[in-house]
């Protein structure tokens, strides 16, 4: 069958696993139209999705279990995009097996189970990739080089990440038909029962590493939270490294378009950016302000496919020592406990959490 993309020469041969949400819309399609990889195989439990999802996006094999996958020696990397309960228990069983690992965020549910991941990481030479494709926006990649540069030296991080009552709308009408089973694999709790936990996690960890990658590490959190009639908010407060303050909004679901985005005052500049809604594949619109200069910059990037980009780092690293803006297990961990920290901060009055000192889960 004959393709409109050009293949290098040398590719990483990958084994998906998951063939639900995640995987149909990213990174099954990434691996198929990435530059570095080759789609090796699609694993799944579910024996009729692996199979529709094999008709459409051709790997060379599949499998019905994860073992027998891992033990294929063909293939040199898994990308894992299951259920969050799931990240480390699928990551460090494919560690063990010799293969590098991309894992789709947040890295684990507890920081504990994290470190133990890392251990095992960082013993085995292999390369793991967390899956915070904002990393990949051309946009906020200009920006952050721009903080590093004219800005000065950073004061204040703003950034807020607000869902929207539309956004599934909007991602019925962009994403690709997404097909279910009732033979898929689910954890024994529905994360989605508790919203507060649930949108903390899977909202959050966004908002937490795009304010990392932009401002450096976050070592305290304040919190508050409210709740009416299923909106609910976040406001955080910030220390970061370095004297850096800031302040955190995470809102589950405002009735507005999607609202995402960072201001960063520095002292020689300014940048603001605006983020949409991810499945838009449209970059950031920044705006970076040059006190030096008095001129303002703002970048174009045409290629607003994240999920493809980070694969294609990922491919980048492994195949050939690339370095990349990718989020590392260490940046994983930070992101988990950014969350309990917020968490815990809210079910202890507001206290301030030193997040070196969190451990467990929520």
């Amino acid at each position: 069958m004959q393709t409109n993309v050009t293949k290098e020469a040398k590719l990483l041969k990958v084994g998906v696993l998951g063939c639900g949400s995640i995987g149909q819309a990213a990174h099954l399609e990434s691996c198929s139209k990435a530059r570095n990889i080759e789609l090796t195989a699609i694993c799944d439990v579910a024996d009729d999705l692996r199979v529709k999802m094999a008709a459409i996006y051709d790997p060379c094999k599949t499998y019905h279990d994860y073992a027998a996958m891992l033990e294929d020696p063909e293939i040199h990397a898994v990308v894992i995009g299951i259920s969050d309960e799931f990240h480390v228990s699928c990551a460090k069983a494919a560690i063990q097996a010799g293969k590098h690992v991309f894992v789709e965020k947040p890295l684990g549910v507890s920081v504990d189970e994290c470190l133990e991941l890392k251990e095992l990481v960082d013993k085995s030479g292999l390369t793991l990739q967390v899956g915070f494709m904002k990393r990949f926006d051309g946009a906020l990649q200009y920006a952050k080089a721009f903080l590093r540069g004219p800005i000065g030296e950073i004061t204040t991080y703003k950034g807020w990440y607000c869902d929207n009552v539309g956004r599934k709308t909007v991602t019925a009408n962009v994403m690709p038909m997404l097909y279910s089973s009732d033979k898929m694999r689910l954890p024994k709790e529905d994360a989605r029962a508790v919203r507060e936990r649930y949108n903390l996690m899977a909202h959050g960890s966004h908002l937490f590493d795009t304010a990392r990658f932009l401002a450096g590490d976050i070592i305290s959190i304040e919190a508050k939270y409210a709740q009416k009639r299923g909106l609910h908010s976040w406001l955080v407060a910030c220390e970061f490294e370095g004297g850096v303050i800031g302040s955190l909004d995470l809102t589950v679901s405002i009735v507005q378009d999607w609202q995402e985005g960072a201001q960063i005052y520095g002292t020689g500049g300014t940048v603001f950016a605006r983020m949409y809604n991810p499945w838009e594949f449209r970059a950031a619109t920044v705006e970076c302000y040059d006190g030096a200069t008095h001129l303002s910059h703002s970048p174009y990037v045409a290629d607003g496919q994240f999920y493809r980009r980070q694969l294609e780092a990922f491919a980048d690293t492994v195949l050939h020592g690339v370095p990349s803006d990718a989020a590392t297990v260490d940046d994983g961990i930070a992101s988990v406990r950014a969350m309990i920290a917020t968490y815990r901060a809210v079910h202890q009055k507001g206290r301030r959490i030193d997040l070196k000192d969190v451990e467990g889960g929520m």
